[in-house]
């Protein structure tokens, strides 16, 4: 031992087997992250610590990036007296500082193999030993998290087929014959710019409680965020469409490095990706149309993305014959919503089965028709507000009336029911219903919200046989 900082344990030393490698133990952080090297050899420990003129900055380096690494050094300024001793130092040793601090550590610390490092037998009593990293094995059935021991894996094809999508850097690494159908994996490399932006927009982090935000914002969110692909591809082999059976995703964050399971690092790992970039991985699985594995002639995968919900107006409406103009905030086009009832309604409570607690049962109807008239699943119109919860039934007037903690029930009528029909001449549309939330107590007024769903790219063919 060297030094410590006199906090939490914290302590710089060398260690046997290392030469002159200087480290940072810090008993505090969390298993797999307690020790770390922070210089090459002493000299170059002196000139880091003149550069930064702190070791809580050295010591604290491994988890920040160069703009936050910055920071931390603005927020510690030598005072006086260090400030004389490093002056001390630099003068007596001939000493200078290094010049790009964060650079060297961050360097030091990406090429080290942790592997190395030797604890002592009493230090397994206390850590548990860290999770490994799971074998890498692709079934027709299976997924990323998990696979039936009996099925055999899937024999691996490197593809290594690269290309722009719109702007995203997407790759097809690989692709598995299995014995019930091909297995194709899809990554889209995502700058680590590009998911801090988004994350610092929305003040999003892994221990964030999400629930502040309204569904509107949240529709917003999953839109905008960097590492949703909404994916869903097609395979032409020998010329006969082959349609997904079934798929599955993960994501590599590389600003939230806690948050990235084993099994994102398994792909990482097998693929060979680098993992200071985001990375959105689909795995699709199509059914042979054959009862027997077919030879491959011709092979062409078209990526087609799912409609994404895109947030529309807010609007009110009070009875029959209001109307309303909508613009699509994806076309700029305009339609108009005509009103053709509007009624308060309540539903019986012989939908509700549950003795133990009441429902809320007040809702409004609204049929309505649409012109221009937009296509069935296009769009949908919501209740901005939220309805209320089910609640535990009691007796006592006394006691105070809780709230249970369930999911929210409805009523689904919108651009997908299947009772909408032709109302009036053909440019008026199909007459349609929506209803509101569900209340305790009747609604006055409501405040409707048009959500479109369009996509926002177009399908693109690739050719990979």
């Amino acid at each position: 031992m060297i030094g410590w900082a006199g906090v939490d344990g914290i302590h710089f030393c060398f260690v046997r087997g290392f030469g002159e490698m200087v480290f940072a133990v810090s008993p505090m952080n969390t298993a797999g992250n307690y020790v770390h090297p922070l210089a090459n050899n002493f000299q170059d420990f002196l000139r880091l610590l003149l550069a930064c003129s702190h070791t809580t900055v050295l010591e604290q380096a491994w988890c920040w990036e160069q703009d936050e690494f910055d920071k931390l050094l603005r927020e510690h300024a030598p005072m006086f007296e260090q400030a004389e001793t490093l002056a001390i130092i630099r003068e007596e040793l001939s000493l200078t500082s290094m010049e790009e601090p964060f650079a060297y550590l961050k360097a030091l610390q990406d090429e080290f193999d942790y592997g190395q490092i030797k604890y002592s037998d009493d230090y397994y009593d206390f850590v548990p030993a860290e999770p490994k990293i799971p074998e890498w094995k692709v079934t027709f059935d299976g997924n990323f998290w998990g696979h039936s021991s009996r099925e055999r894996a899937g024999q691996e094809i490197l593809v290594n087929k690269q290309f722009a999508w719109e702007d995203g850097a997407w790759a097809i690494p690989a692709m598995y014959i299995c014995s019930k159908g091909l297995v194709v994996d899809f990554c889209l490399q995502i700058p680590q710019e590009r998911i801090r932006s988004f994350m610092n927009k929305w003040n999003l982090a892994v221990d964030s409680d999400n629930t502040e935000f309204t569904d509107e914002q949240q529709m917003q969110i999953d839109m905008e965020n960097p590492l949703n692909v909404n994916l869903n591809p097609k395979v032409t082999l020998n010329g006969a469409e082959l349609t997904a059976s079934h798929g599955c995703g993960l994501c590599w964050n590389p600003c939230s490095p806690e948050s990235n399971g084993l099994e994102a690092q398994s792909a990482m790992q097998h693929y060979k990706l680098v993992p200071e970039q985001g990375y959105a991985i689909w795995r699709s699985a199509f059914p042979w149309k054959t009862k027997r594995k077919p030879q491959f002639k011709t092979l062409r995968v078209r990526l087609e993305q799912e409609p994404v919900a895109i947030p529309g107006s807010h609007f009110k409406v009070a009875a029959a014959g209001d109307q309303t103009e909508l613009m699509h905030p994806f076309t700029g086009k305009k339609h108009t919503l005509t009103v053709q009832e509007y009624e308060r309604q309540e539903l019986s409570a012989e939908h509700f089965h549950d003795p133990s607690q009441e429902f809320p049962t007040h809702f409004v109807m609204m049929s309505y028709t649409i012109s221009p008239d937009l296509p069935d699943q296009s769009f949908m119109i919501t209740d901005c507000a939220r309805g209320d919860r089910p609640r535990l039934k009691h007796t006592d007037p006394m006691e105070p009336q809780a709230n249970v903690d369930v999911f929210c029930i409805g009523i689904s009528a919108g651009a997908n029911d299947p009772t909408a029909v032709v109302f009036g001449r053909s440019n008026q549309g199909k007459l349609r219903v929506a209803c509101s939330a569900l209340h305790f107590e009747p609604v006055e007024h409501v405040e409707w919200h048009m959500v479109f769903r369009e996509k926002t790219r177009s399908d693109i063919d690739i050719d990979l046989i």
